[in-house]
């Protein structure tokens, strides 16, 4: 009898099962070993095809490039010097560029960390700072990170909070509109959202002259993937005003092209005050960013700060990435995901259980449901499908309760997309007939 050989992923999964700490959330046993473009290869030399991109991190694929010689370059300069203390051109030339890009009219002003929780907690310090005011109000299923200020703010999953009590006091949640799964069922979701704020909330637990800001995912990501319907954002912006409060947007997962455009709130118009930047930022390189208008980002020095935060190899990437997505990766997003969006509505027409396919650019989810008429949430199938896909040689993840996100690198050539839908496909049919459905 011989005895099976383990494979070099095995061996490296339970070496960091017994190094590494059990709170990440793998559900398949990918080891990566190398990346280009679209396509990864495990330590066992398997290809896959990418539809996860590191969380929506590698928008520029992986190791692109004209990124890959941005970062030798800086490397070979110097590593690290701390932007909180020094002065180097790679943070000062990121800032100007950012400060151009954001959709916020006006002079505005980057706090640079590593991460987009980091980016998100400088983004409650500040507002807190500037309105003198304690309270905010974040969205049911957010997710901002988990870090306790932006966990305090994350109303995704209940695993995320359990045992971590008490949080940061003073935040409030509202229902954000989701046009599928209408929590005011009969009336028009993006008005009841807003209406639920003012009526109810500032009626009852949260006075609004003590809302430092309202802080809101333009599209909800970890949620899954929640596209609002067109009034909602600009009526936040308009409720925000009337009451003095400052609006964020966090546009970690949104922003840098994912969406088709280079953030999230350009497809509404609506200009935030304080936006949070970081996944895709830096193609795959740790780095975040709040950018603020210039009067709100006026806090004297010493009041926050970060020792990596804005590393000079880090924004050397970015760099690099902003010259990709600037030079036509952006406009690839829209055109393949578009493309994308067709090819998943078709398929949902032969598959039922692909309740609602949506999302703008290539930032799309595809919710699994046992029944499309009473819309029943089949979690079970989704977690199966992703199993499956990996099995194909897809890398996949999950979103909300039930759904799927499909985000890949926003130069993926047509034949590679063509490539892992087909896999999705072939994932969801292996899926289906093991449920017996």
């Amino acid at each position: 009898m011989t005895t099976r050989t383990k494979s070099l992923a095995e061996e490296f999964i339970a070496r960091d099962a017994a190094n590494i700490s059990p709170s990440y959330t793998r559900s398949y046993p990918f080891v990566m070993a190398k990346g280009q473009g679209s396509e990864v290869w495990d330590v066992d030399g398997r290809r896959y095809i990418d539809f996860a991109t590191g969380i929506a991190v590698t928008n520029t694929g992986h190791s692109h490039p004209h990124v890959v010689e941005a970062i030798k370059k800086q490397a070979e300069a110097f590593l690290h010097m701390s932007g909180t203390d020094f002065y180097y051109a790679p943070q000062i030339e990121l800032a100007e560029r950012l400060n151009k890009l954001v959709p916020i009219s006006g002079p505005t002003k980057v706090f640079f960390g590593n991460s987009g929780a980091e980016a998100v907690e400088a983004a409650l310090k500040l507002a807190r700072w500037y309105t003198k005011r304690p309270r905010f109000i974040a969205f049911y299923s957010a997710f901002h990170g988990r870090t306790f200020g932006a966990l305090s703010l994350t109303a995704s999953k209940a695993i995320q909070r359990n045992g971590f009590a008490p949080l940061v006091p003073g935040v409030s949640h509202a229902f954000y509109p989701n046009p599928y799964r209408n929590p005011f069922p009969g009336e028009d979701p993006g008005q009841a959202a807003l209406d639920y704020i003012e009526k109810h909330l500032f009626k009852t637990t949260t006075p609004p002259d003590e809302v430092a800001a309202i802080i809101v995912e333009p599209i909800q990501g970890e949620g899954g993937y929640i596209v609002p319907p067109d009034n909602f954002l600009p009526g936040l912006r308009e409720l925000a005003d009337k009451y003095g409060i400052l609006l964020i947007f966090d546009e970690v997962q949104t922003g840098f092209g994912r969406t088709g455009k280079m953030f999230a709130a350009e497809h509404w118009g609506v200009e935030p005050d304080i936006i949070t930047l970081a996944k895709g930022i830096a193609s795959g390189m740790p780095l975040g960013a709040t950018v603020a208008r210039a009067e709100i980002m006026s806090w004297p020095p010493g009041a926050h700060a970060s020792t990596f935060g804005g590393n000079p190899v880090s924004c050397a990437a970015a760099l690099a990435t902003l010259d990709l997505l600037e030079g036509g990766f952006v406009e690839m997003a829209a055109h393949s995901g578009a493309y994308l969006k067709s090819r998943l509505r078709e398929m949902a027409e032969r598959y039922p259980v692909m309740g609602d396919v949506r999302g703008k650019g290539l930032m799309v989810g595809v919710e699994l449901v046992k029944d499309p008429e009473g819309k029943e949430p089949w979690p079970e199938l989704r977690n199966l499908i992703v199993d499956k896909a990996f099995e194909h040689g897809l890398l996949m993840l999950g979103c909300g309760t039930n759904s799927l996100r499909f985000i890949p690198a926003l130069n993926i050539p047509e034949e590679l997309l063509d490539e892992g839908v087909s896999l999705y496909e072939a994932a969801l049919a292996d899926a289906l007939q093991a449920i017996g459905r």
